[in-house]
């Protein structure tokens, strides 16, 4: 396999197994900081070109989905979801902004009735969190909204990346209703980054395929 893609395998690998062993632990902070990077690498090397307007801001989507990951850690515990919400939002709407171009192609513009499950995802979500979200819940519906309608604009990208912003959804989702509605799996924080990481991973894969390029198969 390529290097890039080694890297992020072991990365994430490293990270998620953390993750079930140590939650808390540096191994956590230091392997999530290095998974946005690693990412960007297999973009950089799996891209024919790097001028191209989706690649240039994918790139950029990435760069604020890393200060989501890391800027929180240096915030006082007041302000440190805001700081992630603030961080993600700009990752949201700078992949949306790449996305909109190809939304003629998007299935779900074909049948507006696809869009039923992310709404009602969604609101469920909203729901479930109103309660306890208080000054937080315009906010956490703003950000809904605005990861809703990237995950909707990136099926423009085919079905790879219809699923990788559903996942993106779904961890975002997961992170929401444990943080207002205290509603948590076994081993949360490893559903939450696996979701994310593969639904990360699948949308660049993606824009690497949509830009003409093939990193998977020159990585035989």
């Amino acid at each position: 396999m390529r290097p890039p893609l080694v890297a992020l395998a072991a990365v994430g690998a490293v990270h998620l197994g953390a993750q079930l062993v140590d939650p808390g632990g540096l191994a956590v902070a230091v392997t999530q900081a290095l998974l946005m990077p690693s990412l960007a690498w297999v973009l950089v090397s799996g891209a024919p070109s790097l001028r191209p307007r989706l690649v240039r801001l994918t790139r950029v989507a990435l760069a604020f989905s890393w200060l989501g990951d890391t800027l929180p850690r240096f915030a006082g515990e007041d302000v440190r979801f805001l700081v992630m919400i603030g961080c993600f939002l700009l990752a949201q709407v700078t992949y949306t902004i790449a996305f909109f171009p190809h939304w003629r192609a998007s299935i779900v513009r074909r049948r507006p009735i696809l869009l039923l499950p992310y709404a009602a995802g969604l609101a469920r979500v909203v729901s479930a969190s109103h309660a306890r979200a208080g000054s937080l819940l315009v906010p956490l519906i703003f950000y809904g909204l605005a990861l809703g309608t990237m995950a909707v604009l990136a099926t423009g990208l085919g079905w790879v990346a219809g699923i990788g912003g559903a996942l993106f959804v779904l961890s975002d989702s997961l992170i929401a209703l444990r943080t207002f509605a205290d509603v948590g799996l076994p081993a949360h924080d490893f559903w939450v980054m696996l979701s994310y990481v593969a639904g990360q991973t699948l949308l660049v894969l993606a824009v690497i395929r949509v830009q003409g390029g093939d990193l998977l198969r020159r990585a035989r």
